[in-house]
């Protein structure tokens, strides 16, 4: 039984990292005014901090239809030719996504094996797991054993996430309108993170610098708790790619030892819920072996 791993746009893969995996991509929609625009396809991250940035128009987004997801599974199926397909989406939690495919999974049953996996996150921790999952399907590994590498790698990710503002995740119902209100009220600068699939407080420091600093720490010390494995680390960002930049240069004199660490552009579609002025930092432990 040959698999192929499927996952989506918030993924945040980088095409070229993509391709070289084997993982497919399928994208989901940012909708602004009355136009629907497929994440990575006719819209990115650039053309929605500058709309964000303007707030002259709506910019809202939306999961894939059932009946795209039937599409792309027979369309992998007879394209690829293989028998079953692992389909890692983000969290429940923070997207309809994960329902969209079960409900084409099912559809599709008498065609191709689909497994729908959840994967609790977003971003790099689910593009590392996808990665891991693909270059485990290539090597003949079946489809229960490439979801479980799936879900292990993606549950032992940590993410964490700085904001110049919470007001899109708020609009966006992505966090509670309480600490919205306590971030802007009191000048705290909220450090987030993703814990049970959803959007959490982490820590309250003073000023923008602590903040990108407790990043830095919290980073480090998760690579630092990887062990002899190592680590893939992301920094992700949108509208402030010096600021990755750099913190990108630093995270590798600390860690490059044990960790790999990329610089890649937060996607559209999160783009629309965090915002410009957004870093984020994450630490996917590598499997065993």
């Amino acid at each position: 039984m040959s698999t192929v791993v499927l996952t989506d746009s918030t993924a945040c893969l980088p095409a070229a990292m993509a391709r070289a995996a084997g993982v497919h991509v399928l994208p989901l929609h940012v909708v602004v005014g009355r136009e629907t625009y497929a994440e990575g396809v006719d819209i990115d991250a650039a053309r929605v901090a500058t709309l964000l940035r303007q707030g002259q128009e709506k910019v809202s987004t939306s999961r894939p239809a059932p009946g795209e997801f039937v599409q792309v599974y027979r369309d992998l199926a007879e394209r690829t030719g293989c028998t079953a397909i692992l389909s890692l989406h983000l969290s429940h939690k923070v997207s309809g996504t994960v329902d969209s495919a079960r409900l084409a999974a099912e559809a599709v049953a008498g065609e191709v094996r689909v497994e729908v996996v959840d994967s609790g996150v977003l971003g790099m921790a689910m593009g590392y797991a996808a990665c891991s999952a693909a270059e485990a399907a290539a090597g003949g590994a079946a489809l229960e054993e490439v979801a479980a590498l799936a879900r292990e790698r993606a549950a032992g990710s940590s993410t964490y996430f700085y904001l110049d503002s919470l007001e899109h995740l708020r609009r966006g119902g992505r966090v509670g309108t309480a600490a919205a209100i306590v971030g802007s009220a009191l000048a705290i600068k909220p450090l987030l993170t993703l814990a049970d699939g959803e959007v959490q407080l982490s820590e309250r420091v003073r000023t923008r610098a602590k903040a990108l600093a407790r990043l830095e720490q919290r980073c480090i010390a998760d690579v630092k708790a990887a062990g002899a494995s190592g680590a893939d680390v992301a920094v992700h960002h949108l509208g402030w790619p010096d600021q990755a930049a750099d913190m990108g240069d630093r995270l590798r004199l600390e860690v490059g030892a044990t960790a790999h660490v990329d610089l890649v552009e937060l996607g559209a579609v999160t783009g629309v819920h965090t915002g410009p002025g957004t870093l984020a930092v994450v630490v996917s432990p590598r499997p065993a072996g």
